[in-house]
């Protein structure tokens, strides 16, 4: 039998994928729940509809924190897992992806002493391609399953989803081979193995390297077999594959002994090349027994940052130079700058050099000479650059600057306090300093926090190019030239600029008034008008322009995805950008904590009106004289309400835990109340208010009396246990059904309830006594447009208060 025909093979084991999933479901209830222990982790489930599936399955994709892989109790390590319930209700795992692997000396793992006493050979080396990973298997009634690393199917707006992109590579190289969908469903679910493969094509999305014509498709470079642990093809065994059912092969390396492939790969990154071209890094597959006796499929990869980034600098400043342009660049500088001076020189001396530079020519070449000439290598030139200059940027701890670059809605403030509320780091907010200079006052303001601070968040739009060259001249030129400026980037592409105008209106309109800038509840127009100006005027981001090549890092963010996951990705970023910054990393109940504090607890300390921004009215009428205004005695306010107040944080919480438990689509509305910060910032259960004195007398009298036994506002008139029963919504209000648990309280409303929030300011909270009068009636239910759920279990302490008219 030969290595090809030798594949791996394990097949699912029923009682196992059950009791494994029982596992991910355990800690599914951690991603929002009530535990905080740090020695706990959880992980993230989402359900998908399989497109054209004829037994109508579902799928569930399941995602830890990025940074707990680094731990050593997951029940599984796949980064990519989809599973699901066959049509007779067997438990099977439809698509495993790779095992997370890290960069070597990373993880203790990936320490070159130990992989060098804990893995064994043959060592295949791949290089690190760029596109964007997709994951192909077939499922039981036959139908084929294409996955990016978290979803399937076509995303909710009118983008193309990587899944679908996949699917459409799929079938173009299907019908070249003159084979069907079934057919390869078949032939992967016979094998028990779903199939790796990196989406390359500059038509739907473009990465650092060119994949156009014929280098554009579905390369495959991986074969895992469907169990929890890692099992994978060999780089023979998928290459044939490839040629079978027409996919692009990946090539590799393969050497036997672990002290080649390490001169190996240092020897690739004193160049920072590989055949001609310019690497980034590779991935290299072996065998270890560093976590078990038996040695398990493994992989570590070896990541040419340094110096791979300077030659990137120094090509680019070589063709700006070419191109008459002056070369923009803020790292390496001293090293940079010698270069420079030898390049202009061989330039100036063969016209050729620069005709051929700009074709993509003698690239390696001319910097090869320089470092010839220099008698060094590029790891020795940044050994050098560093003993210089400070410390390397993965060795920071302080003086890092966070820049959103957004317009309004996208969730930057939201971020910057959750951070501030994980990690106490700094935050300057642009809308709290007022009068003229507001620029260079901002930029004090974040240097000031940054002498206590090692993050501070830099809290303004930045949306356009002149505000962020101020903040980045001002930052180096005044204060500290080694702070490292980080842009949080929310990518505005023009392709879906409209669904990005249509998200953030969305929030700021649910919002209200409840925002520092646009207070959106007071004239819808103007808002809008002032929010397609940020747009209009949004310049995106350009690394190779000036100022924009000044940003040591950025962080790619969506301005459609809710801040939650926004959240976790700044934070995964900063932890491979400076891995040092961070001693313990938090949970994803700390991250559920932060944003939820963001969204119901933080209100804007001060707040601008923006009624002068909007087109002015010429007049000219001479505004009248007013007679002096000679102030009324104050009259004594009466009672407008009886309530029993209830503590927030509880109430919070057992929303929590009511809507962890339910389906992305049934908890979509509480979820789009904390987003827009629409959830009530404090709880009653009201039992009387003025507009029923009429309709209700004797129990507006008696609690008028006892209010006026105890006369002051602030005392409480006794204390109330009240239970938490149920919540019902619909799609403009939603609410808490309770039970008064004490005797001796009474309610006029037919339901007594906690309001929790409505959609918009149009949308007033008593509107909860008309939506339980229905929900009595008519019941819940698609048909209704009324939902419930039940609380389990949880009853408050609270206390009777009288409120009083405002005016």
């Amino acid at each position: 039998m030969t290595d090809q025909e030798n594949v791996p093979f394990v097949a699912q084991d029923i009682q196992e994928i059950g009791s494994f999933l029982k596992d991910l479901e355990s800690h599914a209830k951690k991603w929002i729940g009530a535990s905080r222990s740090k020695k706990t982790f959880s992980c993230k489930k989402n359900e998908f509809n399989v497109e054209n599936s004829p037994d109508k399955l579902v799928v569930d994709s399941w995602r830890f924190q990025e940074w707990d892989y680094k731990r050593d109790d997951l029940p599984t390590y796949a980064r990519g897992l989809f599973t699901y319930h066959t049509k007779d209700n067997r438990p099977e795992i439809a698509t495993r992806g790779y095992d997370k692997f890290f960069n070597t000396e990373e993880v203790e793992a990936t320490k070159w002493s130990n992989i060098e006493q804990y893995t064994k050979g043959p060592y295949e080396l791949s290089l690190k391609e760029n596109g964007c990973i997709i994951f192909i298997s077939g499922l039981s009634d036959d139908s084929l399953l294409v996955c990016s690393k978290h979803s399937t199917g076509p995303r909710e707006d009118s983008n193309l989803s990587h899944a679908i992109a996949g699917e459409r590579w799929v079938d173009r190289q299907l019908k070249a081979v003159g084979k069907t969908r079934q057919d390869l469903s078949r032939e992967l679910r016979k094998r028990n193995a779903t199939a790796v493969a990196e989406l390359c094509d500059d038509d739907f999305e473009e990465h650092i390297l060119a994949y156009r014509g014929d280098s554009a498709g579905l390369y495959l470079h991986g074969i895992n077999i469907n169990i929890p642990e890692f099992t994978t093809y060999s780089g023979l065994q998928v290459q044939q594959f490839a040629n079978d059912w027409g996919f692009k092969r990946t090539d590799f390396l393969v050497l036997d002994e672990i002290t080649k492939v390490r001169s190996f790969l240092e020897g690739v990154a004193e160049t920072g090349s590989y055949n001609g071209r310019d690497v980034e890094g590779f991935v290299i597959r072996c065998k270890s027994n560093f976590r078990s006796r038996e040695y398990q499929d493994w992989f570590f990869k070896y990541k040419f940052e340094e110096p791979y980034l300077m030659f990137r600098q120094w090509r680019e400043c070589t063709k700006m130079m070419i191109n008459g342009k002056p070369p923009l660049f803020k790292k390496h500088v001293k090293i940079t700058e010698e270069y420079l001076l030898f390049a202009r020189k061989k330039l100036a001396e063969n016209p050729k050099l620069a005709r051929d530079y700009n074709s993509n020519h003698g690239i390696i070449e001319l910097r090869d000479d320089f470092l010839k000439e220099k008698n060094l290598k590029g790891s020795d030139l940044l050994r050098l650059e560093y003993s210089n200059e400070g410390e390397a940027p993965q060795d920071a701890t302080k003086n890092i600057i966070l820049v959103p670059i957004a317009t309004i809605g996208c969730g930057k403030t939201t971020i910057a306090i959750a951070l501030q509320h994980l990690f106490g780091w700094g935050h300057v907010q642009n809308d709290n300093i007022q009068g003229k200079g507001r620029p260079p006052r901002f930029t004090k303001e974040v240097m000031s926090q940054l002498e206590d601070k090692p993050v501070v968040i830099a809290d303004r739009n930045n949306a356009q190019k002149h505000e962020r060259k101020q903040l980045i001249g001002d930052v180096h030129h005044q204060y500290i030239s080694s702070a490292r400026l980080v842009a949080l980037n929310f990518v505005h592409d023009f392709n879906s600029i409209e669904k990005i105008k249509q998200v953030t209106m969305g929030r700021v309109f649910a919002r209200g008034d409840n925002h520092q800038t646009i207070q959106a509840a007071s004239d819808k127009s103007k808002v809008m008008g002032i929010m397609q100006g940020f747009i209009n005027r949004f310049e995106p981001l350009r690394l190779d322009q000036d100022p924009d090549h000044g940003f040591d890092s950025v962080i790619d963010l969506d301005p459609i995805s809710d801040s939650r996951q926004n959240l976790e990705t700044v934070i995964a970023r900063l932890s491979e950008l400076y891995p040092k910054l961070f001693t313990t990393m938090p949970t994803s109940e700390d991250l559920d904590d932060a944003i939820a504090f963001a969204l119901n607890e933080y209100k804007p300390e001060l707040k601008h009106d923006v009624s002068g921004r909007g087109p002015k009215v010429k007049t000219n009428q001479q505004p009248k004289q007013q007679k002096p205004i000679v102030p009324a005695a104050p009259k004594k306010k009466a009672l407008e309400y009886i309530a029993v107040d209830i503590p927030t944080q509880q109430i919070l919480d057992a929303l929590e835990k009511t809507f962890s438990t339910q389906d992305d689509a049934k908890a979509a509305f509480f979820r789009q109340l904390q987003e827009t910060r629409r959830v009530q910032p404090k709880f009653h259960v009201t039992l009387i208010h003025r507009a029923s004195a009429r309709q209700q007398p004797e129990v507006w009298n008696k609690y008028k009396a006892l209010f006026e036994v105890h006369g002051d506002e602030e005392k409480p008139l006794g204390d109330c246990q009240v239970q938490l029963e149920r919540v019902v919504w619909s799609h403009r209000i939603m609410a808490i059904v309770v039970r008064l648990v004490t005797e001796g309280w009474e309610c006029v409303n037919t339901v007594p309830h906690i309001t929790v929030g409505t959609r918009a300011d149009d949308v007033k909270p008593k509107e909860s006594n008309d939506l339980l009068q229905q929900w009595l009636q008519d019941g819940s239910g698609e048909q209704t447009g009324i939902f419930e759920a039940v609380i389990q279990g949880v009853t408050v302490d609270g206390t009777v208060h009288a409120v009083l008219q405002k005016h």
